[in-house]
């Protein structure tokens, strides 16, 4: 059940509370390159043309039991790694995981109760399910002012969800400005709204998907970190109302996104994106079918796991 804005807002406002230790932000990372426009213009032009290619899986003739195509990791070790370990900062998690999961990127708009407007992205984003199609964003601790994306949804329960593609990747990456409260970043990114059906923020007419949604809740992920004068972050779980899909992108029974016209993006660690340009084909194994299919070796582990 949708929680009321004024609950959220006070939920939201006692945490903000605990996260104005510092008026710096943790993630202003140092740069990587003393010079990267120099290093930007050694490397080869980026081409929108070129195709989506498949090929094969890693392993085409696998088998139960064999376990991974690569087996020479087995040969090394792990580092164990304490994230509560004591000096070991916050900011070493947040590379470590950023760099380790592989994230999709949305572009997120919405409209202040004094009707500004504003656009963000944000890669700690995914779909968690479809019957009803549910959405989270996460939103890092941070000392200071609430994200406005947050202090919006808050206040008004509404947004609109644009899945990253290659083309639009600049001007998203110029509406992660912090800019003051209150400043729409839609002008200094150069995107063109379009109106929505069921929430009063547009939608960006560039982008190939866009999900308008409703705020179901803001949940406070303070699991002691109040205590100890830390920020924390939050996680909005938000309901779709509408699908928008650009209208060569979608499939004749109006099911499937062509990836071709789709073109996503994934965060990667650091300033790195990855594009979504080779692919490959893997079913998603039946039981019965397996079992009938004598040279899978699959009734040799469930005989195996019967004697158990």
């Amino acid at each position: 059940m949708r929680k009321s804005p004024k609950s959220l807002i006070k939920q939201t406002n006692h945490g903000s509370q605990t996260r104005t230790t510092s008026t710096k932000s943790p993630f202003e990372l140092k740069p990587k390159y003393a010079n990267f426009k120099k290093v930007q213009a050694s490397r080869p032009g980026f081409n929108s043309t070129l195709p989506i290619t498949y090929t094969k899986n890693p392993d085409p003739d696998w088998k139960y039991g064999k376990g991974s195509s690569d087996t020479s990791g087995l040969e090394k070790g792990h580092i164990e790694i304490d994230p509560y370990e004591d000096g070991r900062p916050m900011i070493s998690n947040y590379k470590l995981l950023v760099s380790g999961v592989p994230r999709p990127i949305s572009f997120v708009s919405t409209i202040s109760k004094d009707g500004t407007r504003n656009l963000a992205p944000f890669s700690y984003f995914q779909v968690v399910d479809h019957d009803p199609p549910i959405f989270v964003i996460g939103f890092s601790g941070r000392a200071g002012r609430l994200k406005d994306t947050m202090r919006n949804l808050v206040e008004t329960g509404e947004c609109v969800i644009s899945v990253v593609s290659e083309h639009m990747i600049e001007a998203v990456n110029a509406t992660s400005l912090d800019v003051p409260y209150g400043q729409s970043e839609w002008e200094l990114s150069g995107m063109h709204p379009a109106p929505s059906s069921t929430v009063k923020a547009e939608r960006v007419k560039e982008a190939v998907f866009s999900v308008e949604g409703k705020l179901l809740e803001m949940k406070d992920l303070d699991y002691g970190h109040a205590k100890l004068g830390k920020p924390f972050g939050s996680l909005a779980i938000i309901q779709a109302t509408r699908f928008w899909v650009r209208e060569d992108a979608l499939g004749e029974k109006g099911e499937e996104i062509d990836l071709s016209v789709m073109r996503p993006l994934v965060q990667l660690g650091g300033i790195q994106y990855g594009r979504v340009r080779e692919t490959f084909e893997l079913p998603r194994p039946s039981l019965a079918m397996e079992l009938a299919e004598k040279s899978s070796g699959l009734e040799v582990f469930l005989d195996l796991e019967e004697k158990k």
